[in-house]
């Protein structure tokens, strides 16, 4: 018991001496708790959305107005044409589309059903069915009214016609599977990574790197190079099993899709290469990696809506590759989307990528201390 007590109290010791693990034991879980329990909200609210009004009427401007007074609905803007509307939802400026047509003032004053369509981007099913209950519950609102206040004929004045779109079915496989493309690759590469120097240094080979005439960038840019090769194998295999195994449709070209990767493969990698600065043993860096992918799956928009979140979470989500390579996943896989369409997100990738390697570079001496 002796010499058992003398090695626990060892143990304790050698704990108080690590501050930085002692920290990051201590520190990680409630920065963790306050920041997720927080900003994981699952009732999604305030999906930006677009007016196609063809009618241009009071009673239309009624009907929009009842459908931001939902909460579930965000106006950002009208549209002259479908065309318009039809770029908005593709571009991901809108979720959501509201198309009165010119007919429905007048379909309203002669006592018969007036049709409104509302079309939604489905690629989410979760914050969709918010959409799509909330402006059924609209269509039976003001159909209410209508009889309350004409005393029309037909039963349902105001039919809102929801239309689903990209996702018609509303899988969530269409949803979570090419979100899990990006998380996996996530995971993998910054942990792989984040041990990159760490591990040199701690089997004595970092001597040997230092005394090369490799500048920092030289070296940064060739720990993560072999890795970019990985990146590829893993989301060609893991593209594969999604389509065989759980019928995710392709709709958009693999050799864009491709091309954007190497983007979202370098800002991942630098990730895990700046934690390697950071971390002086390998247990270090795979809790500070740890503590990276947990918000790249929480508030990037892989398990939950961004639009639920808020303000100050869907910021903090922009500072991770994962929430833009998601955009970039669905965008190209279920919408069939071109580099038009996308080029703000691989744009940031880029920004986020050359910042953390620029980062890492600064944080990287070539020396032991």
């Amino acid at each position: 018991m002796t010499r058992l007590r003398a090695m626990i109290a060892k143990e304790f010791i050698q704990m108080r001496r690590d501050r930085l693990t002692l920290g990051i034991m201590v520190g990680i879980p409630i920065v963790q708790m306050l920041l997720f329990g927080w900003a994981i909200q699952t009732e999604v609210k305030y999906l930006p959305t677009v007016v196609l009004d063809e009618s241009a009427t009071s009673s239309s401007r009624e009907l929009t107005q009842a459908f931001a007074n939902t909460a579930s609905f965000r106006l950002v803007g009208y549209v002259p044409s479908r065309a318009e509307l039809d770029e908005a939802l593709a571009s991901g400026r809108a979720k959501a589309g509201i198309v009165i047509p010119w007919s429905y003032a007048r379909d309203l004053a002669r006592g018969r059903e007036a049709t409104v369509q509302v079309i939604v981007d489905a690629t989410d099913p979760l914050a969709s069915q918010a959409a799509i209950a909330a402006a059924q519950a609209v269509g039976r609102v003001q159909s209410l009214r209508q009889l309350e206040q004409r005393g029309v004929a037909v039963q349902q004045p105001v039919d809102v016609r929801v239309r689903p779109r990209y996702n018609p079915g509303l899988r969530s496989a269409n949803n979570i599977v090419p979100g899990l493309m990006g998380v996996i690759l996530t995971i993998t590469l910054v942990a792989v990574t984040s041990m990159a120097i760490v591990r040199e240094r701690e089997r004595g080979s970092l001597e040997q790197l230092i005394v090369t005439p490799l500048t920092r960038l030289e070296l940064m840019l060739g720990k993560i190079a072999p890795y970019v090769l990985v990146g590829y194998v893993q989301i060609t295999v893991v593209l594969i099993v999604g389509r065989l195994a759980f019928d995710v449709p392709i709709t958009g070209s693999l050799w864009l899709f491709y091309g954007i990767t190497v983007a979202f493969i370098v800002a991942t990698l630098a990730v895990g290469l700046l934690v390697s600065t950071l971390a002086r043993t390998q247990q270090q860096a795979l809790q500070l990696s740890f503590f990276f992918v947990l918000p790249n799956i929480l508030l990037s928009g892989f398990m939950f809506p961004r639009e639920a979140m808020p303000e100050v979470a869907q910021w903090i989500g922009l500072v991770l590759p994962l929430t833009f390579y998601l955009q970039i996943l669905r965008g190209v896989l279920l919408k069939g989307l071109e580099l038009h369409h996308i080029w703000p997100q691989v744009v940031a990738l880029v920004a986020i990528g050359a910042a953390f390697i620029a980062l890492s570079t600064k944080r990287f001496h070539k020396t032991l201390d």
